[in-house]
């Protein structure tokens, strides 16, 4: 009989693998191993390998066509990982004040580290978010009652919307973070877009900092709700008292 896995009970490497597994396929995209060895810039072997004992552990399924696939477990502790992620980055961002790019780094050394007992004192600290701070959804259960969001890339010209999420795959990015950092393009932020053009492969929008242009790849990484979006959609966390 095949255990329950807890992320605490897993290696840091095992933790690495789901937690891109998760990201990778989490708008339905097909993965296979080559491309989570390219993603973690390990050998298609060594992958392959690790992939073996995941999929042992039941907590990986390989279709024949050589698709990776999380298992229901798999996916729960795939879940605990991103949990965790999420709230050492809020921690990191809104109350160490590190920014989003190196946050994310930082948690992805943290995040193997902290016990049950720290975990659940920071999402009582952090006002329980149901968000990393680029608004995904820290599982399933609450990706499934939020608004699907559409992608910044397809706005018209005259749109008027706010920002929603930044993609998982966007995060990877850390030059689009500290490029949407600075021009105050979070979540939760209005926009109003100037102008979209698919031959000069660019959208330009008027945000809190003023006009910012992307690439319509990139913008098609973030994405926005029409008009004003309910603001308790959008997660913020009170600074601490002071002492």
């Amino acid at each position: 009989m095949r255990r329950h896995h807890q992320p605490s009970d897993l290696s840091t490497a095992a933790q690495e693998y789901l937690l891109a597994l998760r990201i990778m396929a989490v708008d339905g995209s097909r993965v296979t191993v080559a491309q989570v060895g390219r993603r973690l810039e390990v050998s298609t072997q060594a992958a392959s390998e690790m992939f073996r004992r995941l999929v042992a552990d039941g907590l990986v399924e390989q279709h024949p066509d050589r698709e990776l696939v999380l298992s229901g477990a798999g996916r729960a502790a795939a879940d605990g990982i991103f949990r965790r992620h999420a709230l050492l980055e809020w921690l990191l961002i809104s109350v160490v004040g590190l920014g989003w790019a190196e946050a994310d780094e930082e948690a992805s050394r943290l995040q193997a580290a902290i016990s049950p007992v720290v975990e659940a004192r920071l999402d009582e600290m952090l006002g329980h978010p149901e968000t990393c701070p680029h608004g995904n959804p820290i599982d399933a259960e609450t990706s499934q009652r939020r608004p699907a969001g559409q992608q910044l890339a397809v706005q018209e010209a005259g749109a008027r919307a706010t920002i929603y999420r930044i993609t998982e795959e966007a995060e990877d990015d850390a030059g689009l973070l500290s490029y949407l950092e600075a021009r105050a393009l979070l979540p939760g932020a209005p926009i109003h877009v100037l102008a979209r053009s698919e031959s000069l492969d660019s959208i330009t929008l008027e945000g809190p900092r003023g006009r910012a242009t992307l690439g319509l790849r990139p913008a098609s990484l973030i994405h926005v709700l029409p008009g004003v979006a309910d603001p308790a959609l959008f997660h913020r966390v009170s600074p601490p008292a002071p002492r």
